[in-house]
């Protein structure tokens, strides 16, 4: 059996905030496996290529389709509130130098936006609607409307390219695996493969999506802003289109399964929720 290195402890459970933060790498995990699968099928056998709210609506009419969906809101929460403790209290130690501090700051975001697809989750299980429209096309169309929102709308898209570029980076490095509580040997065979495919698959969408925003800040049109749907619809165009969309819709499903693996081997160095508002405050006296 493989054991974990002498630096990073064994995972599991130790308090309120690591049980979150890996039952929402977990549900993370599932959505984008699903994502993948769906687009895997669109490749070979007609049809659109969803995103994660498609990946949800599917969900939701299979067996126990509302009880799943319900589980995987809790989980998007919890992923959520995980993200905001990285940025806040700076968990995985990223410092406070100009990359630690983007970094941070793209914890904060991915905070936000898991919990927007956490409500929207939550909505299909209570029955409440399907969680409102295109956000990429309404939130660029709110920032267009706005001063300066073309810019704005720019930096937007610029922001999302170079976190595919960032993907493709550490797809390239192979240091995707470096925060997981794993020896070398199960690296190298399983663990690492699975995250270098998920996240090169990751960055191919990035950009495609960064550029559907450079587009919508270049004609000032918010019908130019599309999201993984879209993208996936884009590679599907092109010569060689199904192979191409099969190859990252693939590559979407390891992404899907190297949050499984997260889930259960990251090294998350969670503070207690009791110590969470002081460490809070902390930083934010640290940082001012």
């Amino acid at each position: 059996m493989s054991r974990a290195p002498d630096d990073l402890p064994l995972p599991g459970g130790r308090n309120t905030i690591e049980r979150l933060a890996r039952f929402g790498y977990g549900a993370r995990g599932v959505v984008y496996g699903l994502v993948g699968a769906l687009a895997l099928l669109a490749a070979f056998g007609g049809g659109r290529p969803g995103d994660s709210h498609d990946a949800l609506r599917t969900l939701l009419v299979g067996p126990f389709g509302a009880p799943l969906v319900g589980l995987i809101a809790l989980g998007l929460l919890g992923f959520a509130l995980w993200r905001a403790v990285e940025a806040i209290t700076d968990a995985d130690r990223r410092g406070t130098s100009v990359k630690g501090l983007v970094v941070r700051g793209g914890h904060l975001v991915s905070a936000i936006l898991y919990g927007g697809l956490a409500g929207t989750a939550a909505s299909l299980c209570l029955g409440l609607g399907f969680g409102g429209g295109d956000g990429v096309h309404d939130g660029t169309a709110w920032l267009l409307a706005k001063p300066l929102g073309q810019w704005l709308v720019a930096l937007v898209g610029l922001a999302v390219a170079a976190t595919g570029f960032g993907y493709l980076a550490q797809a390239w490095r192979g240091d995707t695996t470096k925060r997981l509580a794993l020896d070398g040997d199960a690296r190298r065979r399983w663990a690492e493969p699975t995250g270098r495919f998920g996240y090169a698959a990751r960055g191919v969408a990035f950009l495609i999506i960064g550029g559907f925003l450079a587009a919508a800040a270049w004609y000032q049109s918010s019908a130019e802003a599309k999201g993984l749907g879209d993208a996936f619809a884009l590679l599907r165009a092109q010569p060689y289109g199904a192979a191409l969309l099969a190859l990252v819709a693939a590559g979407h499903m390891a992404f899907g399964a190297f949050g499984l693996i997260q889930a259960r081997y990251r090294h998350i160095d969670a503070p207690d929720v009791d110590r969470v508002d002081d460490e809070a405050a902390a930083a934010v006296r640290k940082l001012a």
